[in-house]
């Protein structure tokens, strides 16, 4: 097909919005650029779909994910933007509601929008609880009506506060796509009540993630981290650069045994991707002239806090491969033998990550990630996840991989599929989440069967908005790869599961 043909096709796509044509016919103009020097080695893994760019465009001019210091924002305004610091909540949300507008990333969209219940907290102390649920309701509509990507994701928690309850009723109310919520929990500080409230949330919308605070908080230290997108962990005041990722299914293709694949192949092909990840990098911090502007220049980012995201996927079919190679039919997920080779994957890709110095990264370092697949994948599971229609019950699934969490410091994530029962009794999802944590999850996260809203890779869609979208098209631009997902990758085909022994994860933890 020309490229006179694929921008005729967009502009006379009936399913579209102009934005939405606008935004394709932008990936259109970004793809005609050569690519970036690169070797013909990695150019040839490339081809292979053995390590994937993300589709982030030939020539990055904006990072892929960016965590502006919004509480800076409010306190300090901006010269860019000729405004004033905000003096109440009417302000502080008009002020956040422009910025949101022109913080950038991969989708063009903002994938962060704060730590919203701590940002707004000092601007609600003389508003009754009637006048704050109708300002942050109508605060919420307007995110999703203006801003309509499911990549878009706010944070509330850990401290027990009017917002963060506020933001939580309000979500299970309008249960919205947009936007995605990640409710952080530490049981030093987070009351249970508040905990069973983001449970109930669950139970009625899917949302949010329930994320591990502590262990975050350890790893990114002051001045802090966000989630962003799906379930993304990164430096407040930074992001991600960028997000390479490496298919281990193709990996151990061409590996003859565990050891080969240990020492040898997932080494060879670490070294392409940082090869790649260095390309991409310099080309946004040295040519693209990104850090030059606004958010720069008034301290809302520090080019410092950006790293790049080494991801991998495929983690399921690469251990039953390579468990097929030494002769044993043993399967990931369900036998301890192939459960220890993943985790001895994991522990050797945390070594290379953490060893392997890159001149645009965290203190001179990339960020493990545990990718969750895109839309096109085929025959290949996201992240270290257990493949779709063959997962246990949830103690067994959530024992099989815990120990894998503390190596992805830029987000892991396993989605729970839970049978619609659990409506019934959420004081079980609680202490299944609990139990979770306690077992050294890095976030809990979880789909109800019935709900008409679940998640896909860690974001968010409407089941019935994917059974239209092909005659009609949506107005939340993530649906079309929610559709693409659900035909390509058999997401939907994850085995609604009854919470059993409840607190067999509680009692194990300790």
């Amino acid at each position: 097909m020309t490229l006179q043909t694929k921008i005729k096709n967009i502009i006379t796509d009936p399913t579209l919005s102009a934005k939405q044509k606008t935004l394709f016919l932008s990936l259109e103009a970004e793809a005609i650029v050569d690519y970036m020097p690169i070797s013909t080695a990695v150019s040839a893994a490339k081809d292979a779909g053995i390590i994937c760019d993300m589709f982030e465009g030939n020539a990055p001019f904006k990072p892929r994910y960016v965590l502006p210091d919004y509480a800076k924002f409010l306190q300090q305004g901006s010269e860019y933007l000729e405004l004033e610091a905000a003096t109440d909540l009417d302000e502080a949300i008009n002020l956040l509601t422009i910025i949101y507008h022109h913080v950038p990333s991969v989708t063009n969209i903002p994938v962060y929008l704060g730590q919203l219940d701590q940002i707004l907290l000092p601007f609600v102390t003389d508003i009754s609880d009637d006048v704050l649920y109708r300002k942050l309701k109508n605060f919420w509509i307007m995110l999703d009506r203006t801003l309509p990507d499911a990549f878009m994701h706010v944070n509330i928690g850990p401290t027990d506060n009017i917002v963060c309850r506020m933001i939580l009723t309000i979500d299970a109310e309008l249960k919205q796509v947009a936007p995605n919520l990640t409710f952080m929990y530490d049981p030093q500080i987070t009351p249970e009540s508040l905990l069973q409230q983001a449970c109930d949330n669950i139970c009625e919308c899917s949302k949010p993630h329930i994320a591990n605070y502590p262990m975050f908080a350890d790893a990114f230290g002051a001045p802090g981290f966000g989630i962003v997108s799906c379930y993304n962990s990164l430096p407040v005041a930074g992001g991600a650069n960028t997000l390479v990722r490496m298919n281990l299914k193709e990996v151990a293709l061409r590996s003859n045994s565990v050891e080969e694949f240990l020492t040898a192949t997932l080494p060879h092909y670490s070294g392409l991707m940082f090869e790649l990840i260095e390309a991409r990098s310099a080309f946004l911090h040295e040519e693209s002239n990104f850090f030059n502007g606004f958010l720069t220049t008034e301290g809302l980012i520090n080019e410092n806090r950006f790293a790049p995201m080494f991801g991998i996927f495929g983690m399921a079919e690469a251990v039953n491969i390579l468990m097929e190679k030494s002769g044993s039919t043993a399967k990931y997920g369900h036998n301890e033998a192939a459960n220890a080779i993943a985790l001895k994957i994991s522990e050797t890709l945390n070594e290379i990550v953490t060893t392997t110095p890159v001149k645009y990264g965290l203190n001179g370092r990339a960020l493990l990630h545990s990718q969750g697949g895109i839309s096109c994948d085929h025959e290949v599971t996201p992240g270290i996840r257990i493949p779709y229609g063959t997962e246990p019950d949830p103690v067994v699934h959530i024992k099989a991989l815990a120990a894998h969490h503390q190596y992805y410091t830029s987000g892991i994530s396993e989605i729970l599929t839970i049978e619609e029962t659990i409506k019934n009794n959420p004081l079980a999802l609680m202490q299944l989440c609990k139990g979770a944590l306690a077992l050294g999850f890095r976030e809990f996260t979880a789909n109800v069967a019935s709900n008409d809203l679940v998640r896909i890779t860690g974001y968010m869609v409407k089941l019935s908005d994917i059974s239209k979208f092909k005659e009609q098209g949506s107005r939340t631009n993530t649906t079309w790869l929610g559709t693409e997902a659900s035909e390509n990758t058999r997401i939907l085909e994850r085995q609604p599961r009854v919470v059993s022994r409840e607190m067999s994860p509680v009692y194990s933890a300790k």
